[in-house]
């Protein structure tokens, strides 16, 4: 699964960085960290060492682990790669039969998470944008030859629309309202990636951990100093200043923007996020909106319809919905912050510890 969105502008403080090819059970003094490559990104697993006194026989253990992290986002691919042809979600998109197919519980529960997010965001979040993103380079194609005309993205539009599939659970099965439809589940896929590694980890009894894929980010417990983890927004000029310190408690997180995934074309700049309503990339000057919530599933989703809403009716949607969300508004050669109200508990300034 090649997600080629924006990664997360976070790093992690009191840590350290680990490299993005694969290093597996890679310990240090207070830690051990699993990371690798999956999604067309990378994914940092790291937990703290006194879980370790649950594992019994430590080394035999932290290998069934890494093995099944390692089969995990293998099966998440295979179920919901568009970058893998014989995935569950390419043999969908590329069906012509409009009957109920059969499919994984997984990719079920994924597909009516991100239909019940579509019908919650009015539209802002569709999973069926797959024609779009094609046809502005932003999918497995590439960058277009030429900036798409009218006729195209009116003939592309056509073919979108989250109610044109229906999913059902018992059995797990899905049905498309017509062959064109094309479903990209990249900008959900990650935070669930993110969530079932973190199930995982649960089952194996820990309790202080992070888990990261492409910038989504999942946390639980306490970092190697015994204090909450704290993570930090970095500016989006590059500079790779900290724009905010926060401290999210057990809880997820997701980022959406622009500022590294977009091409220009005769002095225009293209971002790589699409709005559903007019075909066309954002043109707004949100470039970056990070998301707190229980599932990362969730906060990933809702970054991606608040990026394509803007910041002011993204802002509106998330006040709305009591949704934690931090946003970096560009003003002509400055940047903003515009933070909603049930953000603020989770600045690091605002917290008594």
């Amino acid at each position: 699964m090649n997600f080629r969105g924006v990664l997360a502008s976070i790093v992690f403080l009191y840590a350290v960085f680990f490299s993005s090819c694969s290093t597996p059970g890679k310990q240090g003094d207070n830690h051990l960290v699993i990371s690798g490559n999956t999604m067309g990104t990378t994914y940092t697993v790291k937990i703290v060492k006194n879980n370790f006194l649950l594992l019994g026989d430590t080394a035999k253990k932290i290998k069934e682990l890494e093995d099944g992290i390692t089969s995990l986002l293998r099966g998440i691919n295979m179920k919901m790669s568009t970058y893998i042809p014989d995935s569950e979600i390419s043999l969908f998109n590329n069906s012509k039969n409009n009957s109920w197919m059969d499919i994984s519980p997984e990719t079920a529960f994924v597909l009516s998470s991100a239909v019940r997010i579509s019908e919650m965001t009015g539209g802002a979040f569709d999973i069926t944008i797959g024609p779009l993103t094609n046809l502005w380079g932003f999918g497995p194609d590439r960058k277009p030859v030429k900036i798409p005309s009218d006729i195209e993205i009116d003939r592309a539009r056509e073919m979108i629309g989250y109610r044109k599939i229906s999913i059902k659970n018992n059995p797990s099965s899905v049905k498309k309202d017509a062959d064109e439809v094309f479903c990209d589940l990249s900008a959900i896929a990650k935070g669930y990636g993110v969530d079932m590694v973190a199930s995982l980890l649960d089952s194996f009894g820990f309790y202080n951990y992070l888990v990261e894929i492409g910038g989504e980010i999942s946390v639980r417990g306490k970092n190697a100093g015994g204090k909450e983890w704290r993570l930090g927004v970095l500016a989006p000029d590059g500079s790779n200043d900290i724009k905010e310190i926060i401290s999210i408690g057990d809880l997820a997180m997701a980022t959406s923007g622009d500022y590294h995934n977009y091409f220009e074309e005769n002095g225009i700049r293209y971002s790589h996020t699409i709005d559903p309503e007019t075909g066309r990339p954002i043109t707004h000057k949100l470039v970056s909106v990070t998301v707190i919530m229980r599932s990362c599933m969730e906060a990933d989703a809702l970054a991606t319809a608040i990026d394509v809403m803007g910041p002011l009716k993204g802002y509106e949607f998330a006040v709305k919905n009591s949704i934690p969300v931090y946003m970096i508004v560009k003003e002509g050669d400055k940047y903003k912050d515009k933070i909603s109200p049930d953000f603020l508990v989770f600045q690091v300034d605002n917290r008594k510890n």
